[in-house]
């Protein structure tokens, strides 16, 4: 990379805490004034800066236009299935990919397994809020407030012995998912079947999608399951790290 393209990039983390004058920018540069205010007359320009009226610099609308326009026409199912399919391919399990909207968790892509009998799931197909592995991941994600507020308007349908019986030990559940970056579903929507769930992170590391995957627990028994933890992480970090454009 040009030694002017570096100045240049590294005026945009610095502005993104806040405005900031020539000669604070010229300091973190480690440049001439002249040299800072070159590269800042260029950015501005390009509309990736602006200078205020008290004479600061900070991030311009065009770069924020920029980052909406990439996010909008970034479709997380084509990022991950690759990802899923080298799950699946691994595990032999069914893999999902899933989305939260309102108060619905729903399948956007899957990958069967290579079971004679298949999972009876389906894209399109809205999750069970309270016991889904993928559900809870997603759920997790929100803002206490947010996760509160959803707890106590939605129903605790008993799909089995093990489903989440109310509001107050869903939230408990979803506090121990948020604070390990995991979940299960081991029995609580059909007793036949174990599921593990991870989360996509977008930018700044804002939960976006959930990944799980799904195996009948008369062949995958909970434990076996949770070996697959370590491989199920990195592959939603995998997701995560092409999806967000971050690196690590």
């Amino acid at each position: 990379m040009s030694q002017t393209l570096d100045r240049a990039l590294s005026i945009l983390p610095l502005l993104a805490r806040g405005p900031a004058g020539l000669g604070q920018v010229a300091a973190e540069l480690d440049v001439h004034k002249s040299t800072a205010l070159r590269l800042l007359r260029t950015l501005h320009e390009h509309g990736l800066v602006y200078r205020q009226a008290d004479g600061r610099y900070r991030l311009g609308g065009r770069l924020f236009a920029l980052a909406a326009e990439a996010m909008e026409n970034l479709d997380i199912r084509e990022t991950a299935h690759p990802h899923l399919a080298a799950l699946n391919a691994d595990t032999g399990h069914t893999v999902h990919l899933a989305l939260h909207q309102d108060d619905e968790v729903v399948y956007v892509d899957k990958v069967d397994s290579r079971y004679p009998v298949r999972m009876y799931s389906r894209i399109g197909r809205p999750v069970p809020l309270t016991v889904a592995a993928v559900a809870k991941v997603l759920l997790a994600g929100l803002d206490e407030s947010e996760r509160r507020a959803l707890a106590e308007r939605i129903e605790y349908p008993r799909y089995t012995a093990r489903s989440t019986p109310d509001a107050e030990a869903f939230l408990r559940e979803l506090a121990l998912v948020r604070e390990q970056g995991w979940a299960t579903d081991l029995g609580g929507h059909e007793d036949t079947v174990n599921c593990l769930g991870a989360p996509v992170r977008g930018p700044g590391g804002r939960v976006v999608a959930a990944l799980s995957v799904s195996a009948p627990s008369m062949l995958v028994g909970s434990g076996e399951l949770l070996e697959l933890l370590p491989q199920v992480l990195r592959t939603a970090d995998a997701i995560s790290q092409d999806y967000s454009g971050e690196t690590e």
